[in-house]
């Protein structure tokens, strides 16, 4: 709109307003009195048998026209600061929620994304989380977060109810989803970033590392650091396919570097992720394999469970065993002794893409579909 547009509607508004109040006026100078508290009370709109307060109420409640409030919340800059403070008070007095489903279908936009992470409790996911949050916020985004639990079938699911609520863009972990799911998002036409992996086939964005190069930079680093026996523990679940493809990197790496040697993998099944899981994990590779002088963790949750134990048990770390991690939890930092790792972008993962949801739903130029944010091997005490 134009300056002289703008400058024509805001007298518009005042000429309106001054039509549509009909309450008392002060000594007949036109300024409009300020009802006392009881007057407040008495003049509060009856709710509907919906229990819902309507525009309409707030408008009465204000002595303005239904327009006039529609005006003073879509765009309170055309409105006189007389008339805007006037509505404002009759919202906060009736408790008006702004329908905004109606406006979603008016401007085609839910200002909402859809975030579908595997597990709410992972620290690493809420790191994201945060990062998504970070970035979309200040721009009007509201967040809506579904657990897949690593279930693929779960995963579709939630696809399938997010598609159905029209959000505006969608950030789901992972690069691996059911053919219906990969489907679903592709024929939607949303903006789609995916993460915590990359792919030469993303759904639209992909933001993340090589979850394989990882695991492989790790074990090499084992072979320098002098290391011949090599274990990796974990939770390989079936739909946790990053996971996966850590162990499948580890076997792969292991039968190149160590010729001859046996491939030595625990697996905790469907264990919870916590410090507990760590110490069976250690617990069994200690039985199973007792020739493991590094054992190596899908993530630093286990390892660090790992770690207090052989504290408690006087098992040397390193001397007796190395251990290292995943992820670079702060955790690791603090332990005694603190953990070698791989770290990982995990907020970074989230504004990155938050920033790359941003630009397509606001119709920006994308210049790459896949963004590499890469990982490094942190040395540290334990290995």
């Amino acid at each position: 709109m134009s300056a002289e547009g703008a400058t024509t509607a805001l007298a518009l508004d005042r000429e309106s307003d001054a039509r549509e109040s009909d309450v008392e006026t002060d000594a007949g100078a036109g300024i409009v009195a300020e009802p006392d508290a009881a007057a407040v009370v008495a003049t509060r709109p009856s709710r509907r048998s919906t229990n819902t307060v309507t525009l309409d109420d707030v408008a009465r409640h204000a002595r303005v026209s239904p327009q006039t409030v529609s005006r003073s919340i879509r765009t309170p800059e055309l409105v006189s600061e007389f008339t805007l403070e006037r509505v404002r008070n009759s919202i906060a007095a009736t408790g008006y929620v702004p329908n905004l489903a109606a406006s979603n279908l008016a401007s085609n936009r839910s200002m909402t994304v859809a975030a579908i992470i595997p597990a709410i409790s992972a620290s690493v996911f809420a790191d994201a989380l945060h990062g998504l949050e970070e970035v979309l916020s200040p721009a009007g985004y509201q967040l809506f977060i579904g657990s897949t639990d690593y279930r693929p079938g779960h995963e579709e699911e939630l696809v399938r109810a997010f598609l159905g609520r029209r959000p505006d863009g969608i950030f789901i972990v992972g690069t691996d989803h059911s053919p219906n799911a990969t489907h679903l998002l592709r024929e939607s036409k949303v903006p789609v970033v995916e993460a915590w992996d990359l792919s030469d086939d993303p759904i639209d964005s992909v933001v993340g590392f090589s979850n394989s190069e990882s695991i492989a930079a790790l074990v090499r680093f084992a072979v320098e650091r002098g290391y011949r026996h090599p274990t990796f523990a974990g939770s390989f679940q079936t739909g946790d396919f990053r996971a996966l493809a850590r162990r499948t990197s580890f076997e792969e790496t292991v039968a190149k570097e160590f010729p001859g040697e046996p491939v030595r993998v625990v697996d905790s099944g469907t264990a919870t992720v916590d410090f507990e899981t760590g110490r069976r994990l250690l617990d069994e590779t200690l039985r199973a394999h007792p020739e493991t002088d590094v054992l190596m963790f899908a993530s630093d949750v286990f390892a660090a469970g790992a770690v207090l134990e052989c504290a408690r048990r006087g098992i040397s770390v390193p001397g007796d065993i190395a251990i290292t991690g995943f992820g670079d939890f702060e955790i690791g930092r603090h332990l005694v002794p603190t953990l070698t790792t791989v770290a990982v972008p995990n907020r970074q993962i989230g504004t990155v893409a938050g920033e790359l949801l941003l630009a397509r739903m606001t119709h920006r130029a994308v210049d790459t579909a896949e963004i590499d944010l890469g990982y490094s091997v942190v040395a540290r005490e334990s290995a």
